[in-house]
């Protein structure tokens, strides 16, 4: 039987963009280059404070000649997405580009498993895009070992089990995702707080430092060249009672970093990375917690 899963992600917008100037726009707000957008080829972003911390993060499509696809965190009741909508209004201005909330139109569906690729016909390179169903596909931008990402319209979940795929959880998913040390917008990122770097944008290909200007370049660019990356976003495994988002993992008497989400034995934590060097020994809480560094995360030199 094929290992292929999916998983309806409730917690997930969609936002159209459209116009002549819809590119323009979103050129000067977003972190990643988003002329390289076009129906072969989906991206990853976020949206900075001026000062270069992280508002919003989020996945960027092409829907059709006139419009592109914006999907992002929901939040509770919706307000992370009405949130986003009314910062791209505000920066709009004379700008000839319409935004219209679609969520109502799209289920998003994570499909994952060693063979949701080839069910999919995608080739494993990240951000690789086709048409589904009206929908579209789309191997995940950040790292092809995520799976795909589906926007399709609405009542048309039967399209998963035409190419085999089995119906999971998004709780599995989010395991899946946290193992791999891949964050999920603020559940793990702190608004106004987090930097990009710090949480694995640049090879995560959310980032795009030729592209020139956009909100909040300057702090993202004088942390990569002046090495500023202290901290990262990296799996941990958990040993013990689960703790809770926000306990510090202690390393002795001196916080090593901080517990940001919890999703099985597994979680996301900010890690300081002078601390955990050698054999230390890390608690959170009551439990015991082992941090590893996915293949994909490339830390400075003094930290490897």
């Amino acid at each position: 039987m094929s290992e292929t899963f999916y998983a309806l992600l409730p917690d997930r917008a969609v936002i159209r963009v459209s116009g002549p100037d819809r590119v323009s726009f979103l050129q000067g707000l977003v972190s990643n280059n988003i002329e390289t957008i076009s129906p072969e080829k989906s991206g990853y972003g976020a949206l900075l404070t001026p000062q270069g911390k992280f508002l919003f993060d989020f996945f960027v499509y092409h829907q059709d000649e006139d419009s592109l696809l914006i999907e992002c965190e929901r939040g509770e009741n919706g307000a992370r997405a009405a949130e986003l909508f009314k910062k791209l209004r505000m920066y709009k201005l004379r700008a000839k580009a319409e935004l219209t909330d679609v969520s109502d139109s799209y289920d998003v569906v994570a499909v994952f498993g060693k063979d949701a690729l080839s069910s999919l016909s995608l080739k494993a390179t990240p951000g690789a895009t086709a048409h589904m169903a009206d929908g579209i596909k789309a191997v995940d931008p950040r790292l092809a070992e995520m799976g795909a990402r589906v926007l399709l319209p609405k009542n048309a979940l039967a399209e998963m089990g035409a190419i085999g795929a089995q119906e999971s959880d998004v709780e599995t998913y989010h395991q899946m995702r946290v193992s791999l040390g891949i964050p999920n917008g603020s559940e793990e990122m702190e608004v106004e707080k987090s930097i990009l770097l710090e949480s694995g944008f640049e090879e995560l290909g959310g980032v795009d430092f030729k592209k020139g200007c956009y909100m909040g370049q300057e702090l993202t660019a004088r942390t990569k060249y002046r090495g500023l990356v202290r901290k990262r976003l990296l799996p941990v495994k958990i040993d013990g009672p689960a703790p809770n988002a926000g306990t510090p993992i202690m390393n002795g008497d001196k916080e090593a970093g901080i517990i940001r989400s919890v999703h099985g034995d597994f979680g996301l934590a900010l890690i300081r990375l002078e601390r955990i060097e050698g054999d230390a020994e890390l608690f959170a809480g009551d439990a015991k917690i082992t941090v590893s560094v996915p293949d994909w995360v490339q830390l400075p030199e003094n930290a490897a």
